[in-house]
């Protein structure tokens, strides 16, 4: 497999917006909030693209809108939170992917962490990471972190997105 695509035609080769989106609409995802805090404010937002990367080092991944209005708070902070959200959390979820709003005013519940980053009560799991590595990939920006401490709740169910909606795992019998 190569790096990047060398092929000058590949571009015309490759399937539309609208119909990539329908593909992964039933690929479902775990959700997370990233949270940091930058300039002694709380930024976060929701992420459906995070997954572990290396066991050694602990690192994780996810990626972010090039766009997005709250990735230049968090490329600024020393270090993030992963918050791994529980099943019952798919209004937590909605608020962080939403534009223009306080997303840590009430009625979001949150604490800051041994380094500063908000940590959202009630979530399956917090992972406080430094920055590793970012690399631009397309319209998005790779963001790895090296994992500096994790905390687990304990067997939660998680929160998933499918379908363009958040949703409950169900385990088969």
């Amino acid at each position: 497999m190569t790096d990047t695509v060398s092929d000058p035609l590949a571009p015309d080769r490759t399937v539309d917006a609208d119909g990539f989106r329908r593909a992964l609409a039933v690929h479902p995802a775990g959700v997370v909030v990233i949270t940091a805090r930058s300039e002694g404010l709380p930024v976060g937002l929701t992420a459906t693209s995070f997954c572990s990367v290396s066991l050694d080092p602990p690192l994780v991944s996810f990626y972010v809108d090039r766009s997005s209005s709250t990735w230049p708070s968090l490329r600024a902070a020393d270090h993030f939170a992963v918050n791994m959200l529980a099943g019952d959390q798919a209004d937590v979820a909605a608020r962080f992917a939403r534009k223009g709003i306080d997303r840590f005013a009430e009625p979001t519940r949150w604490r800051p962490g041994p380094l500063g980053a908000p940590l959202l009560q009630d979530v399956s799991a917090h992972l406080v990471c430094l920055p590793y590595e970012t690399r631009e990939v397309g319209d998005h920006v790779l963001v790895v972190g090296l994992v500096a401490e994790a905390n687990v709740r304990g067997p939660v169910r998680p929160l998933l997105y499918h379908g363009g909606r958040f949703g409950r795992f169900v385990a088969h019998a």
